[in-house]
């Protein structure tokens, strides 16, 4: 990303927290689950490449939570029972959130 202050902003709303720990000034790491983590860095000469997926069991239920903080998703794709929906940060890195999901009653 190209801007870490304003990327870090994004990612605490997106992910509903402060960051676990921030190993320098550029740097910040989110714990999700047990050895599950994620990772950002101001690093301009990489910035708007990323594509990264969180898998969760109840999918649509997180992407609701994210909505009442202010971000909406972008793209949804839908694969079976497989569901992804897409956020991209102010430089285009990709986060999606994803799951399998119940099928429609």
């Amino acid at each position: 990303m190209r801007n870490f202050k304003s990327a870090l902003e994004w990612y605490k709303q997106l992910l509903g927290a402060e960051p676990t720990f921030y190993p320098n000034d550029i740097e910040a790491v989110w714990q999700l689950a047990e050895d599950r983590y994620v990772y950002i860095v101001e690093d301009a000469d990489r910035a708007g490449g990323a594509v990264n997926m969180i898998w969760m069991d109840e999918p649509g239920s997180e992407v609701a939570r994210i909505a009442e903080r202010g971000l909406e998703p972008v793209e949804v794709e839908q694969h079976g029972s497989v569901c992804k929906w897409v956020f991209r940060d102010s430089d285009g890195n990709e986060t999606g959130i994803g799951g399998e999901i119940s099928p429609s009653k």
